[in-house]
């Protein structure tokens, strides 16, 4: 099983799932009934038979049990008995994850969409009782660099899913595209989500790939997406990227930089000079226009805002921003953005959101309500004064859970052994730190080939340090589970690194360091 559960206990016997089997779900479960249902129903050909008793033989049952609610707000019980199985917890989410634990343990064909033969759809019976260790277990997706279709958007919300992570971190803007609708400004998308070319073979290469990209996502297909997700316990957080990564937006809409210069969507990756003008009143309103519509669509409490990597040469040389730091009696460019996040912080804020961002934005003048994803070690004094603050962190270690990078730079062994709650942290602040989130940013990632070859399977190591207590981790131990976790990715539609590829000895890495920041087509 995959995230390793905190405590099972193996009973004698196993219980055979048939096509006399029933299920039964309290009303508030309905929706969980019949997700299983649609995952039982399709390898076994088994139609489950609803029924208002609970307990029956050959059954399978799913309730809400109040007296579980210290065990916490996403743990389960899983008890699989010869006569019946019952998965019961707290509130839904639990039960949901306790249905994840139940399909591990029956055959990997259960994952099949097609009808298969000759199998004993059984379980060994077990006692489990689990919860997770952390409350933010995420994936960020980058939409900006390449686009994906919501098909493969589903494939990784159906496996994050089963992994029992809950958090769809969605990278929706950047300066090389604009991937979400917004009716207020139609330009973001006739003009910001096309690019005439893309760079190829790492950042210093010249090479393009000689032909236009382009895509985005309509607001229905972001709905579809947002539904599909919620159904699977999974929440989509969008990102929009301010005040930096946002030369597609000033492609559009030239008004919105200091310069005021027509650009294109740039073809090759790296930061960008381009960035909004945080002096005038038009990026703000423009903003506003663009949240008004992302929080229409989006249902999170949380909206993640970016602010990473901004250059600042256009505001050092703007006389509009130079009048605003006068206005605002800010002494450098750095105070400016603080202003920047703090003004679109609180009109996020009147509309009841909470913002998070990278750590670039943590200040000591930031609103500590902020949460901030920790990505860059440089920054990991502002936050720590950000938890000594009061304030609330994830952890997004670049060398151990960027999974764009090569399997040479951070192999499997190194993602999964890493522990994100370090001693740096000060100990009275590890409550504050919610939990961790992988991201994948696709500069060099063309295509789903590329993208699942980069993200898996060392996605599914990151989900088990998200869930399973720290006491509890092996990576030997963990490598052998994954072994057969990786027949079980396949039936998701997706094609994950060869394990023998994945965890390369330290003599090929310092062999091969030469590759490391390489990113060869696939």
């Amino acid at each position: 099983m995959i995230p390793l559960p905190l405590n099972l206990k193996l009973d004698d016997g196993k219980f055979i799932l048939d096509s006399n089997t029933k299920i039964y779900a309290q009303d508030d479960l309905f929706a969980i009934s019949e997700y299983l249902k649609r995952l039982v129903e399709p390898p076994t050909g088994f139609n489950l038979k609803n029924v208002s008793k609970r307990y029956e033989n050959n059954s399978l049952n799913l309730e809400l049990d109040d007296s579980l609610r210290d065990l916490n707000p996403e743990g389960y019980l899983l008890k699989i008995t010869p006569e019946f199985i019952i998965v019961s917890a707290p509130q839904p989410a639990g039960v949901f994850y306790g249905v994840q634990t139940l399909r591990q343990l029956l055959p990997i064909e259960i994952e099949s969409q097609e009808t298969v033969s000759e199998i004993e759809w059984n379980a060994n019976c077990i006692h489990i009782e689990d919860y997770p260790r952390f409350k933010w277990r995420g994936f960020m997706f980058d939409s900006g660099r390449h686009f994906y279709n919501t098909d493969v958007i589903k494939k990784y919300l159906d496996l994050i899913a089963s992994l029992k992570m809950n958090i769809f971190h969605w990278h929706l803007t950047e300066d090389q595209g604009w991937r979400i609708e917004i009716e207020k400004y139609p330009k973001l998308t006739e003009i910001g989500s096309k690019r005439s070319d893309t760079q190829i073979g790492g950042w210093r290469s010249k090479k393009t790939r000689g032909e236009p990209h382009e895509g985005y996502y309509t607001k229905e297909e972001i709905r579809d997406v947002i539904r599909y997700a919620e159904e699977r316990f999974v929440r989509v957080v969008p990102e929009i990227d301010i005040p930096g990564h946002s030369s597609a937006a000033i492609a559009s809409y030239p008004k919105l930089s200091c310069t005021k210069d027509q650009i294109e969507v740039p073809i090759t990756s790296g930061i960008k000079d381009d960035v909004y003008c945080a002096g005038q009143e038009y990026t703000y309103e423009f903003l506003k226009g663009v949240f008004d519509e992302v929080l229409e669509l989006f249902p999170s409490e949380v909206i993640h805002i970016g602010g990473d990597e901004v250059p600042k040469k256009h505001w050092k040389e703007c006389s509009v921003c130079k009048q605003k730091m006068k206005e605002e009696n800010l002494s450098n460019v750095h105070e400016l953005q603080t202003y920047f996040t703090d003004r679109i912080t609180k009109y996020l804020s009147s509309k009841g959101r909470r913002v998070i961002g990278w750590n670039e934005i943590l200040t000591d003048k930031i609103d500590r309500n902020i949460i901030g994803q920790y990505w860059m070690f440089t920054g990991k004094k502002n936050v720590v004064k950000h938890l000594k603050s009061g304030g609330e962190v994830i952890v997004s270690n670049l060398f151990r859970y960027y999974l764009d990078y090569s399997y040479i730079m951070t192999p499997l062994r190194k993602t999964y052994n890493f522990e994100p709650v370090s001693k740096g942290f000060p100990k009275q602040n590890h409550e504050q730190i919610l939990g961790i989130e992988a991201p994948i940013w696709t500069e060099w990632v063309p295509n789903k080939k590329r993208l699942d070859w980069q993200v898996l399977p060392r996605l599914v190591a990151v989900a088990e340090t998200a869930w399973t207590q720290k006491k509890l981790k092996n990576f030997n131990n963990f490598r052998k589970r994954l072994e057969s976790f990786v027949e079980r990715i396949k039936y998701f539609g997706l094609d994950p690194a060869p394990l023998s590829e994945t965890n390369p000895n330290t003599l090929k890495r310092l062999l091969n360091i030469s590759k490391a920041f390489k990113w060869p087509e696939i």
